[in-house]
């Protein structure tokens, strides 16, 4: 598989690592007045060690000066102090490895990119225990996994839903992990995802215009914002809401009218919260087909969309799919762009839906 890096870079990545297994000292160049903080500047990059490891280290007394475990994340550091970290090897999960076939874009030693199927799950609930992509990762990674927060798993720092498909990064060390994760906090990290919707959004729509928390930027570019939180009824959903919730921000524009019914659409993420790009789109009033949660329960007819009607109207999950990734690599900060062609079933559902006969949409 071909890597972003240049010979020259990749030699350096190759060349640096650092074992973190048994104990590592570190000298302090100077004093400072919090250990924790100290450390963090002072570990060697290679060790993999984000400042939230480093303070669960603490904690557990795995942090040593004189002889002495130190405890506390606020004691002074003086320069010249050696401070002696025990690293232990990463526990292993109760999650078992399941050898279970991946379509991966990217990998190196930091990080892997995935091309999540639909169906699969993300991350192992109660609910499903097994047949997760942590299951596959697990697998597939085995040793190459530095351990998360000291445990010998993979970094997930983001979800798409089940039926969802498209791109995912995971983190397969301490130190990836905890970049990759300021980056989603800061949105730094670039999401554009292709949908199916219900009709086409329009700027000169009135309907839409006079809802709260949505405006029209340039170029036809529907921005919603409001604040999402949990149905008050319905726990397994997420609702839009104004006086509570988390703030959430989606944009999108339409990439192609699909007759009088559909379009298909692009969205971007300035925030990403679960069934986000689901529970905008339909507070707009356009769910997206196949979505039995969020979408609504509008029928395509068979006069105007003679060969996709049927397929539109039992397309079986959510017509959604993460097509492009982007975020800057946590060792190099080198910038990594991927892209994820259109899966087979959703291609289908679109040329269907772009046969249509033209006419008015069903009411």
């Amino acid at each position: 598989m071909p890597s972003p890096f240049d010979d020259d870079a990749q030699d350096e990545f190759e060349d640096d690592a650092v074992e973190v297994l048994g104990e590592l000292t570190v000298t302090m160049p100077q004093a400072a007045p919090r250990l924790d903080k100290a450390l963090a500047a002072a570990v060697p990059e290679g060790a993999e060690l984000s400042r939230s490891r480093l303070m669960k280290m603490i904690e557990a007394g795995d942090v040593w000066r004189g002889g002495v475990a130190v405890t506390d994340a606020k004691a002074k550091v003086q320069a010249g102090d050696v401070i002696t970290l025990r690293l232990a090897a990463p526990e292993n999960l109760d999650t078992l490895p399941e050898d279970i076939p991946l379509t991966i874009v990217y990998e190196d030693k930091e990080l892997i990119v995935i091309d999540k199927p639909a169906g699969m799950v993300v991350h192992p609930a109660p609910g499903t225990p097994s047949g997760t992509l942590v299951n596959a990762l697990l697998h597939h990674c085995g040793d190459s996994l530095a351990g998360i927060g000291g445990a010998r798993r993979p970094g997930i720092v983001h979800r798409i839903d089940k039926d969802t498909t498209g791109l995912l990064v995971v983190a397969k060390t301490d130190r990836a992990h905890h970049a990759l994760s300021a980056q989603f906090a800061d949105h730094s990290v670039t999401r554009r995802y292709l949908a199916v919707v219900h009709g086409a959004p329009s700027a000169y729509d009135p309907r839409i215009r006079g809802l709260r928390g949505v405006t029209f930027e340039g170029a036809g570019i529907l921005k919603i914002a409001t604040q999402l939180a949990r149905h008050k009824h319905d726990r397994q959903r997420q609702a839009v809401v104004w006086d509570s919730g988390r703030h959430a921000v989606t944009r999108t524009r339409v990439v192609e009218e699909l007759g009088p019914s559909a379009a298909l659409v692009e969205c971007w993420l300035e925030t990403g919260r679960t069934h986000q790009i689901r529970v905008h789109m339909s507070y707009a009033g356009h769910g997206l087909l196949g979505d039995q949660t969020y979408g609504g329960s509008r029928k395509f007819s068979p006069k105007i969309y003679a060969a996709g009607a049927d397929l539109a109207n039992s397309f079986p999950r959510q017509a959604l799919h993460a097509a492009s990734l982007g975020f800057d690599h946590p060792k190099t900060g080198k910038r990594m762009e991927f892209t994820s062609p259109l899966p087979a079933d959703l291609s289908a559902l679109i040329h269907a839906l772009s046969l249509h006969s033209g006419g008015e949409a069903p009411r």
